[in-house]
């Protein structure tokens, strides 16, 4: 059967109950306790990262099998466009290769009717969102996020606006001498609809000095997160690990955002998003390890689900950092939702990331029933838009792009 791609051919509860059985007494302990929907604290948390051999078997099982029963066997998708409306930014983050200089032949800073024009473009094509995040650019004001916002809503007025990390919140507050609540508000009356819980990175002061001078704090991070959330404005959750991190710090951040969704409901998905290496400056300096390893992806993942459950229940894969092959296994040891479109991906591409700038609905569709799951759009916040199990998205969502450059 194709519902066991990459995995020998058993019935589900037959397969369960045979990891459990090998797994050894400490850890069978404590998956099933997940599987009866008892939390995870963080020692629990830690010993998974630990397992090997059979203790890590059942530790993947037991995340499909919780995945199923929170989900059950659909696997979403959205169709978006990402829109990197400037590059230019003099943060310094020593893991992003996308950041130039002003001048630079490959700087870039799109104008309000480029943006316009994506947008239009994506909407033909089956967009029901456009994600946009940029460099800090040295002249942008809140203002100047605003018509962003702006610009994608009078040229598509139903589409929904996923945009600026609290990074960026921070940025443009700071530079125009607003509150942070208050340049969310001014955004969300433009027609913000959500922000992207991205520059999260890890939540830990050590390792974001590492990683970076400049950026916004921890603190800031949630302080942001939570103003937003408790003006309306959800948001997504996320983790940059396989760096100069480890499961001691993964475990704590896990803790951080769980606490954050318990106080405010406001997290829409958690997304762990896997260092790419390649062009990264912190790598090529030879401080940072190169990526994760597959064991850590399958890990990170499967604890994920297990830890956030009835809390945060759309765990994603990120098809950029992982590959479709890649996501399509973790697609089935605990992750439900395979990410967005794309249409044009420049950010982790900059840093190196091999997998292509786009997958489209069609080729979702194919890589879900593969597995053996049921294919359904979504738009931001989950919500089912149409689902796809004997046939395909409109044909006319496959029309290319025009050139961008």
């Amino acid at each position: 059967m194709l519902r066991t791609f990459g995995r020998e051919a058993e019935t589900e509860p037959h397969r369960l109950e045979k990891r459990l059985a090998s797994a050894s007494r400490p850890i069978r302990k404590v998956l099933e306790a997940s599987l009866e929907g008892k939390e995870l604290g963080a020692s629990d948390a830690r010993a998974l990262f630990e397992t090997r051999a059979e203790d890590l078997q059942a530790l993947l099982e037991t995340a499909d099998a919780v995945r199923r029963r929170r989900v059950g066997e659909t696997v979403t998708f959205v169709v978006v466009r990402n829109i990197n409306f400037t590059n230019i930014c003099y943060t310094g983050c020593r893991f992003c290769g996308f950041a130039k200089r002003e001048g630079d032949p490959e700087a870039e800073f799109l104008s309000l009717e480029e943006i316009a024009r994506r947008t239009k473009e994506a909407a033909a094509r089956g967009a029901t969102e456009v994600c946009m995040q940029g460099g800090l650019h040295p002249r942008m004001k809140a203002e100047d996020y605003c018509a962003i916002v702006r610009a994608v809503k009078e040229a598509v007025p139903e589409i929904h606006v996923h945009a600026f990390s609290p990074f960026e919140i921070k940025y443009g507050a700071g530079r125009s001498r607003i509150s942070v609540e208050e340049f969310l508000l001014r955004l969300k009356e433009e027609g913000l609809g959500t922000i992207p819980g991205t520059a999260a990175e890890i939540l830990d002061t050590r390792i974001r000095k590492t990683l970076t001078k400049d950026k916004l704090s921890a603190r800031e991070w949630v302080e942001i997160v939570k103003t937003a959330h408790r003006l309306g404005i959800r948001s997504s959750s996320t983790m940059m690990y396989g760096h100069v991190d480890g499961p001691a710090e993964w475990v704590a951040h896990f803790e951080t955002l769980r606490e954050i969704q318990k106080e405010t409901g406001g997290f829409t998905e958690f997304v762990p998003l896997g260092f790419v290496h390649y062009d990264a400056p912190i790598y090529l300096d030879g401080v940072a390890r190169p990526g994760p390893t597959r064991e850590e992806n399958f890990k990170v993942h499967a604890v994920a689900r297990l830890f956030f459950q009835g809390w945060i229940d759309n765990i994603q894969v990120s098809w950029v950092k992982l590959g479709p092959r890649m996501a399509q296994y973790i697609l089935q040891r605990g992750a439900n939702d395979f990410g967005g479109t794309l249409m044009n991906e420049s950010i982790s591409r900059s840093a190196g990331a091999r997998f292509g700038e786009e997958i489209s609905p069609a080729e979702f569709c194919r890589y879900i029933r593969e597995i053996g799951r049921i294919p359904a759009q979504r738009n931001t916040v989950y919500e089912i838009v149409a689902r796809y199990e004997t046939t395909d998205p409109p044909s006319e969502w496959e029309q290319p792009l025009a050139p961008v450059h």
